[in-house]
């Protein structure tokens, strides 16, 4: 059985690995085109390039895969996994497979299909989300599904560190998932009604929600695409968050601890959080304790609302 894989970013690579670990044949994989990034606008390749070139695996990068399937029906792949690829596949790409296209999708179907799952997922303050493994068909995420297995969210996950067990979860169900594939023994659970969340975007923190609801935001968006809040002028970058017991009778938004022993805490709608992992325009992540040394939060000053 031979295979193409297709994904982009580092959440694709572990799956990859444990595909060419467990030896299947990849006859290519499929990648986004290599994009400029950072200041300098460097022309830098995929992480799922890099990890296919390094094992020697074929590379292909169709700037719109749906015009230029030359050389992907030359590969003459029985099927494809596809995670994280970043292009709306057409039927004509499905057709080109005869044991079928198979995507790994960050959540527990049919909930959280679309662009962002593992985000919304801590946003919306779930406690446990999943990977599922589906036969990929036209509609966003709506095949059928081969199989799913969850994971606890907890309380001190980003997007950052959920993203990368999920990713570990799909590395350890791959390979069995693509032996029952090969075998033929399988049967296939359709989905039931469930909904598409949409892409995230960088949000300013209102401090009048709770402190779950402002925890649960700055964490699922961190590190990116990110959230922030101004303080006594300063814009500060809100990396990470715990909810907090406060007693303070002040308004929401106000700094209730500002110490290079205690950390920053702030009031709540309800409860308080520590910002505990902050970041100045232009610099590196801190911890609160770091940041608090240069004495440019106090007790008392309050995080005022841009928008």
């Amino acid at each position: 059985m031979k295979l193409v894989y297709a994904g982009t970013p580092a959440f694709a690579c572990p799956p990859l690995l444990a595909i060419y670990e467990h030896g299947f044949e990849i006859s290519a994989v499929l990648t986004q085109p290599d994009r400029p990034q950072g200041r300098k606008g460097i022309l830098t390749p995929p992480p799922v390039k890099k990890e296919a070139l390094s094992r020697g695996i074929r590379v292909l990068q169709p700037e719109r895969l749906r015009t230029d399937l030359a050389a992907l029906r030359e590969t003459g792949a029985d099927l494809m996994v596809t995670c994280a690829y970043g292009q709306i596949l057409t039927q004509e790409v499905l057709d080109l497979f005869p044991m079928g296209v198979w995507n790994i999708h960050a959540s527990l179907l049919p909930d959280y299909r679309g662009a962002a799952p593992i985000p919304r997922a801590i946003l919306d303050g779930k406690t446990e989300t999943g990977i599922t493994i589906m036969r990929t068909e036209l509609g966003l995420d709506t095949g059928d599904i081969l199989t799913a297995r969850s994971l606890p969210i907890s309380d001190m996950d980003t997007a950052e560190t959920l993203s990368g067990r999920l990713s570990l979860l799909a590395a350890e169900m791959i390979p069995e998932a693509l032996d029952t594939i090969a075998r033929g023994d399988f049967v296939l659970k359709k989905q039931g009604d469930g909904f598409t969340c949409k892409k995230v975007a960088r949000t300013e923190v209102d401090f009048s929600r709770s402190a779950r609801e402002v925890s649960c935001l700055i964490r699922g968006l961190s590190p990116s695409p990110g959230s922030f809040g101004v303080c006594g002028g300063i814009l500060l970058n809100l990396c990470f968050a715990a909810e907090t017991a406060c007693d303070a009778d002040v308004p929401a938004g106000t700094v209730v601890e500002a110490s290079p022993k205690r950390g920053l805490v702030v009031k709540c709608g309800t409860g308080a959080v520590r910002l505990s992992e902050v970041q100045l325009a232009g610099g590196k992540r801190m911890a609160d304790t770091a940041f608090l040394n240069g004495g440019k939060l106090r007790v008392g000053m309050k995080f005022e609302r841009l928008s």
